[in-house]
């Protein structure tokens, strides 16, 4: 699929930001739904974006078939919680992915409201994903096709070589 244009300058600008104005914030990165690297914060290289760009859609592929497979709608964020960590992960009202690290000791009601915030203001500077009609997966199913927003993007190979679920 090709993606429009996105001038990453502009959002790694905001990436930084996000890292430095919020406490304990370490690392961030923004991506496509199906994994491609869009931009990262300081603090991360291209190989390390890379990396967590393919973590990022795998877990988000995960989430979303979650969340159909139990009716419960759209994912709207992930929290992985780590002995050192907390990875937040929230889409854009366009389609991108906001993923964010932050150190253990974070405050979690105040740095999840803070990358929601961040993944709306964030849109205007991303392209947007447009959402499949419906997925293959939901062909004559009796769900909305609003409820299965990018899902079919999580099928798609990535170019960081993620594996993908099939069911």
């Amino acid at each position: 699929m090709a993606y429009p244009v996105v001038t990453t300058g502009d959002v790694s600008r905001l990436l930084d930001d996000l890292v430095e104005r919020v406490p304990q914030a370490q690392q961030a990165v923004a991506l496509s739904p199906d994994g491609m690297l869009l931009a990262w914060s300081r603090g991360v290289d291209h190989d390390l974006g890379e990396q967590l760009s393919g973590v990022v859609a795998g877990l988000r592929a995960l989430a979303v078939a979650v969340g159909q497979h139990a009716d419960t709608g759209r994912v709207r964020q992930i929290v992985v919680q780590m002995g050192a960590a907390f990875l937040f992960i929230a889409a854009t009202p366009g389609g991108a992915i906001i993923a964010a690290l932050f150190d253990a000791e974070s405050d979690i009601d105040s740095v999840a409201y803070e990358v929601a915030l961040f993944a709306g203001r964030a849109d205007r500077h991303l392209p947007a994903f447009p959402a499949p009609e419906k997925s293959l997966e939901s062909a004559g199913s009796s769900q909305p096709a609003e409820t299965l927003t990018h899902a079919s993007y999580s099928q798609l190979p990535s170019r960081t070589g993620t594996a993908t679920l099939d069911r």
